[in-house]
């Protein structure tokens, strides 16, 4: 059995840190730039981008989560343990699946332009904005749950790392090069 998770978990479990740190970060620094403004507007294109990119990444994870076994803890933590770790990494996906999905089609449905990279995505021709602003809503209440399920996943790991001892962190550590 492996010690480790694969390699490209491990990169795309960062890389999806590193987007979803910068996906909130711009949305909630947008404030600082002035409306009409570029910088607004490439924060806010970041957002989207990034969102999108979260999106894709977490159906790329969900499928190496099914290609790849996840390696044994050691110790074997209880079975509550490992309950709780399963429902904390269901949150996570569920969430980081549906804000994209919610952001995307309630920006499809407001009819107004948007961009993913600098490129244009396509809006309804017959906007919807009743229904846009209840998804907006919906994105805009979950996102702040985010903040909770990622501290709390870290704080997991960093308790198993230094209080029970255990290997769950350095699993889903990049391995260290080795010096000649």
């Amino acid at each position: 059995m492996r010690e480790k998770y694969a390699t490209s978990q491990i990169a795309l479990h960062w890389l999806t840190l590193l987007l979803i740190a910068v996906a909130y970060t711009t949305i909630e620094l947008r404030g600082l730039a002035a409306r009409g403004t570029v910088t607004r507007s490439l924060m806010i294109m970041t957002h989207f981008s990034c969102g999108v990119s979260v999106w894709v990444l977490m159906l790329v994870r969900a499928a190496l989560r099914h290609r790849h076994t996840s390696p044994d803890i050691n110790p074997a933590p209880p079975r509550w343990q490992h309950m709780l770790a399963h429902l904390m990494h269901f949150l996570l996906y569920a969430l980081f699946l549906a804000l994209p999905t919610l952001g995307v089609a309630s920006k499809y449905l407001n009819g107004r332009p948007w961009q993913v990279f600098g490129l244009s995505m396509p809006v309804s021709s017959t906007p919807n904005f009743d229904l846009a602003d209840t998804l907006i809503g919906w994105h805009e209440t979950l996102a702040p749950l985010g903040y909770w399920l990622i501290g709390l996943h870290a704080v997991a790991a960093l308790l198993h790392h230094y209080i029970l001892k255990d290997n769950t962190l350095i699993r889903m550590m990049p391995a260290r090069k080795r010096n000649p």
